[in-house]
């Protein structure tokens, strides 16, 4: 069994080379990364009580980033001190991103692979990051599940998508691929938007214990991102735990 969309894969493999150009089709990635990269430092240094200030906080610790793409959060958590396994199935994108930890002098492993593949192999992991990939996949639920069986008893999954809202489908849609051409039109399906309610209920259903919630806000007037405990109406994130 696999969740992989083939066409959404596709999709990705035709802009794998751009994943480190902060002005091409990853603009509103890069643009949001930094807030997105704070979210899950706080929420990881939280759950397994680690102090952000120090040099490696993460060590010891092994994270999976399941759909990793170019390696955009893969590398900082690398730095962090972690055992990174990135894994993507777009084999483009891994090839990038190979390239690119190696030009860092960063030991990262990435894998084109699925995470269903990882599951079946008996992979754990402390940290499982799902960033901007469940809305890609066929089955959003049969995906979280797999995500809850790469975690260990005890360990953290940290899940961001796109709520299904009139107002996502402005700024997603309208904005970053029709108006500011971020992002080549189709890039997303509005249709395919998950609200946190759905996703807070798809991790029940695996047995994940949801901790936190947040938006990820975008501020045309300043031109930067912040994080919202209130408005999950756009790009939000929720971090779940797999109890003991």
């Amino acid at each position: 069994m696999t969740s992989i969309d083939p066409a959404e894969i596709v999709k990705f493999e035709a802009m794998a080379q751009e994943w480190w150009d902060p002005k091409g089709k990853f603009k509103p990635l890069h643009m949001m990364n930094p807030v997105r990269l704070d979210y899950i430092l706080s929420q990881i240094a939280a759950e397994f009580g680690l102090e952000r200030r120090s040099l490696r906080p993460f060590e010891g610790l092994r994270i999976l980033d399941i759909g990793c793409g170019g390696g955009l959060i893969a590398e900082p958590m690398a730095r962090l001190g972690a055992k990174v396994v990135g894994a993507d199935a777009a084999e483009g994108n891994i090839a990038v991103a190979s390239l690119h930890a190696e030009q860092q002098g960063l030991d990262i492993d990435y894998r084109a692979t699925t995470a269903e593949a990882l599951a079946g192999m008996g992979e754990e992991f402390d940290v499982v990051l799902a960033l901007e990939i469940v809305e890609h996949v066929a089955d959003p639920a049969a995906f979280v599940s797999t995500c809850r069986d790469l975690l260990r008893p005890g360990g953290l999954a940290v899940i961001s998508t796109l709520n299904r809202t009139a107002k996502s489908f402005g700024a997603a849609i309208i904005g970053a691929e029709w108006i500011m051409r971020w992002l080549p039109k189709g890039t997303h399906d509005w249709n395919r938007f998950i609200t946190p309610e759905e996703l807070s209920g798809m991790m029940g259903d695996s047995k994940l214990q949801p901790v936190d919630a947040r938006g990820m806000v975008f501020n045309p007037l300043t031109w930067g991102w912040s994080l919202s405990g209130r408005d999950l109406s756009v790009n939000y994130a929720i971090a779940a735990r797999r109890p003991e």
